[in-house]
């Protein structure tokens, strides 16, 4: 077994064919087939259920291609770090909840870049469930999530805590009174987000079960819509009095529990860390 028959099963499970997986690796299908065989005998056991529609992996080969990852991943770390010597060089994928990548990500990138110029940093914005499993899989080498995290793997640095306010438009009735209407009108980000969920622990904790929400992709089309009366929404303080002070917009406050949202930088706690992760981590230590 060598790297190269470890891409090639991964090819396979990623296509969910031999053929396209030939393609994608620049040889021949009969190879391909071979190198999975040879695997399958090496490990003793069978990595793929073969229709006549489509390869999957089986549960074994479900284990293996998580140690592929984590070794594709440990050799092309080895790689950097050899080749860049004294100097640090690489590319480090970072993700963000959409509150970091408005409120940090650029300051993050400039002072970054001014100490580290030879590391190129990339910002992907998500769900917090996805970050942690883009971590988790090696398609994200950190992250900026909210806490708490409860999953094995990761060690996790305290970043900044926020406090989250409930907006209605001032030109509008209270908030009380809004709570009251059947259903109330609620304009959120899709699920997944943590400002959703906290919002509908939120609503469930005042009685509130009848609600029709809008969803919405950006914290300007929120604001606009709470603006115009269309809905109540939840977003973090500081992204209101920073970028929407001038808005017709009422903000109340929640309690500690619901109300306060601490965020940590989480990472791949397992085997050495790149020089170039290393230098990222330490600036937020």
């Amino acid at each position: 077994m060598n790297t190269n028959d470890l891409k090639i099963f991964e090819a396979v499970a990623e296509t969910g064919s031999f053929t396209k997986a030939a393609s994608l690796m620049f040889t021949v299908q009969s190879n391909v087939t071979a190198r999975i065989k040879s695997l399958e005998e090496e490990f003793d056991t069978k990595l793929f259920s073969r229709t006549s529609r489509k390869v999957e992996l089986t549960s074994e080969g479900m284990i293996l291609m998580q140690y592929c990852k984590q070794i594709q991943h440990l050799v092309e770390e080895a790689k950097y770090n050899i080749r860049s010597g004294e100097n640090v060089k690489g590319c480090l994928k970072i993700g963000c909840i959409e509150t970091t990548m408005v409120l940090k990500a650029p300051e993050i990138l400039k002072i970054f870049e001014e100490k580290y110029p030879g590391i190129e940093l990339e910002f992907k914005s998500d769900t917090r469930d996805s970050l942690i499993a883009g971590v988790l899989d090696y398609s994200l080498d950190a992250a900026f999530v909210s806490a708490p995290i409860i999953a094995n793997g990761l060690e996790k640095i305290n970043i900044k805590e926020e406090q989250l306010v409930i907006l209605t438009s001032s030109k509008g009735p209270q908030l009380q009174t809004l709570l009251e209407k059947s259903p109330l009108k609620i304009v959120v980000f899709d699920d997944g987000c943590i400002f959703r969920e906290r919002f509908e622990s939120w609503l469930s904790h005042k009685g509130v079960m009848k609600y029709k929400g809008t969803v919405l992709n950006s914290f300007e089309g929120i604001i606009n819509f709470v603006e115009a009366g269309l809905g109540i929404s939840i977003l973090p303080e500081e992204i209101v009095s920073k970028y929407y002070g001038g808005r017709a917009i009422k903000t109340y406050g929640l309690n500690k529990q619901l109300g306060t949202m601490n965020t940590v930088l989480v990472f791949r706690n397992e085997g050495p860390q790149s020089k170039a992760l290393q230098c990222f981590i330490d600036m937020h230590s």
